[in-house]
């Protein structure tokens, strides 16, 4: 049995089991897990219920035995009141039990937000033409040159510009510390890559000369250990380069692209630039129509929505850092800013992260829009074709999880294309 209520966003569920279905949901319990207890005298899986909580206690299968009949409960009201729909898993309180009289239990949970779609034509997004600026070619061709640089060895003193190549060990209080020590590295002088005063001290160097460098680490500096720490560098300067740039001409356009001029060139970056633009453009214009159907809808989150999105963001950052082999304390340390102040800066994009879903899952519903098979195999076959794989073979060797991303992506692509169709010249 159970009763209802809505608390401003949440929902409050109270249920009340009563002896027989307790003992009933024990039962099941007991059924279930009967084969996991050795009790002498008995095979496996054979002992009766009372012995098994004779051996462990009462309250052997409490524990399964709550867990079972509330969220039975919890499924049969969802089921009755398809109008009550849930943000979250609910948080259980147990507020009576006695064996005599069975439980009293109170569900609480986040519900989704009522809100209502609002038209989709005319939201007044206006949509930014693409162009190129000189400058951003020009920035590539500098690219361009830096990437086909030479490195000249010259036989002088280190100056800031230099590229110096380097081994060195670092010391706190005298014994090495990890992660400061190389071998062979070329440092750019006064690209302020390493800490302040590291740099300094390579300049007037001579190949050969070994000089110990007295620095002081940043006190934000991501290594608890070495945070605003003395140390000392013990640096062997091993050489001492130029970096010399080509002079970008048609010579050396026919000898490194596949055009015979410097004009044929710069009209090719022209126009991947353009149609670079182009597609940052329209995924700014998708964005900013999702973002206005979402504030015309007048959605309203509970602080428990946000502060379980944001939770999720942290973890999957969290995940990413672990495969560049950082952890997230190492990181927050490194860029100075506790755990509290790393989430409060996350608030605005969770919040607009879940306004999104709702919107987009709302427009999918009330608009009836399906992905066809057709849609789907063209949407597989467009990423077949970005890496060059038949697309046969391509199907072949995607799992589920595949599958789903694509389904995701499609129906994506079809909202967004319905909400474009509906703004377009309005």
């Amino acid at each position: 049995m159970f009763t209802f209520e809505k608390q401003d966003k949440k929902g409050v569920l109270n249920i009340k089991v009563s002896k027989e279905e307790w003992e009933n949901a024990i039962n099941r319990a007991y059924e279930k897990n009967k084969g996991k207890y050795n009790i002498q005298g008995f095979r496996k899986g054979k002992a009766p219920r009372r012995v098994i909580e004779q051996n462990f206690g009462d309250s052997v299968f409490f524990d399964e035995a709550f867990d079972e009949v509330i969220s039975s409960e919890y499924s049969k009201f969802l089921e009755a009141n398809t109008n009550i729909v849930p943000a979250g898993q609910p948080h259980v309180d147990l507020n009576k039990f006695t064996i005599e009289t069975g439980l009293e239990a109170t569900l609480k949970f986040d519900l989704m937000p009522e809100f209502k779609l609002p038209k989709l034509e005319g939201l007044g997004v206006k949509k930014a033409k693409a162009k190129v600026e000189e400058s951003q070619i020009e920035n590539e061709l500098a690219r361009v040159k830096s990437s086909h640089a030479r490195f000249v060895e010259e036989d002088k003193t280190a100056e800031m510009g230099d590229f110096a190549t380097i081994d060195f060990v670092g010391f706190l209080n005298g014994e090495k510390f990890e992660g400061g020590e190389s071998q062979d590295y070329r440092l750019e002088l006064g690209s302020h890559t390493f800490i302040e005063g590291f740099e300094e001290g390579v300049v007037g160097m001579k190949k050969g000369e070994v000089k110990d460098l007295n620095v002081t680490f940043p006190e934000n500096y991501g290594a608890e250990n070495l945070k605003g720490k003395p140390v000392v560098f013990k640096v062997t300067l091993k050489k001492v380069e130029k970096k010399v740039l080509p002079e970008i001409d048609d010579k050396f356009v026919a000898d490194t692209t596949e055009f015979e001029s410097l004009e044929e060139y710069k009209k090719s970056i022209r126009e991947n630039l353009l149609k670079a633009n182009e597609e940052k453009i329209e995924r700014e214009y998708e964005v900013a129509l999702l973002d206005a159907v979402a504030e015309k809808s007048g959605i309203e989150l509970s602080d428990s929505m946000i502060d379980f999105e944001v939770n999720s963001m942290i973890h999957d950052f969290e995940h990413r850092l672990s495969h560049q082999g950082m952890t997230l304390e190492g990181y927050l340390g490194y860029i100075n800013k506790t755990v509290d102040e790393f989430k409060a800066e996350r608030r605005e994009d969770a919040e607009k992260n879940i306004k999104t879903r709702l919107v987009l899952q709302r427009i999918i519903s009330e608009y009836k829009l399906t992905v066809s098979a057709e849609e789907l195999d063209e949407k597989i076959a467009e990423y077949a074709g970005k890496y060059q794989m038949n697309v046969d073979d391509f199907k072949k060797a995607m799992s589920s999880d595949d599958y789903l991303f694509f389904q995701n992506n499609a129906i994506m692509t079809k909202v967004l294309n319905f909400i474009k169709s509906k703004n377009e010249n309005k």
